[in-house]
């Protein structure tokens, strides 16, 4: 049986696990909303190995979003002493047509209630353009907080904050 977000029937939209043949339409996706592209073996491999925290977003039938997350293993965010597990949100993308609905926050606090309770994660992370306060104010809504900023870290040389929050 398939995980599925709280419900979403009065939205419009229902967060699920992917699937294998979702992968087409998260990699359009993906290609539409976002500068930084990725193989298609890579998004197989982030299905075929934390499928739980791999989420897309329905509208209609229609796929018009996703979150694709790993597990890792590291020093904490919050206090490089200790090693933890932690989650990675990956990439998080929502076709522009369909935002400003709840989608992304529906897909990304469902992947970090997966990561938490299916992979016992104790921190999730992310990397995030500096320049991209709409996603920077959604993360912040959802506990994340800056812990760091790595300059020139996207190809066209543009810095990134690392926002992390315990789970």
């Amino acid at each position: 049986m398939e995980t599925v977000a709280e419900s979403r029937a009065g939205k419009g939209f229902l967060v699920r696990k992917a699937r294998r043949e979702d992968l087409p339409a998260v990699i359009v996706i993906n290609r539409v909303a976002l500068p930084e592209n990725y193989p298609e073996w890579f998004f197989e491999d982030h299905l075929n190995r934390w499928g739980e925290a791999f989420l897309v977003a329905e509208v209609e039938g229609r796929i018009v979003g996703y979150v694709m997350s790993r597990v890792e293993y590291g020093a904490s965010n919050f206090d490089l002493r200790r090693l933890v597990r932690k989650g990675h949100i990956v990439s998080i993308a929502v076709l522009p047509g369909f935002r400003r609905r709840g989608i992304g926050t529906a897909l990304l606090k469902e992947a970090l209630r997966n990561l938490r309770e299916r992979y016992g994660c104790e921190e999730v992370y992310l990397e995030v353009r500096v320049s991209n306060e709409p996603a920077i104010r959604l993360y912040e809504k959802l506990g994340f907080r800056k812990v760091k900023k790595i300059p020139m870290y996207y190809l066209d040389g543009e810095d990134a904050y690392v926002m992390a929050r315990e789970l």
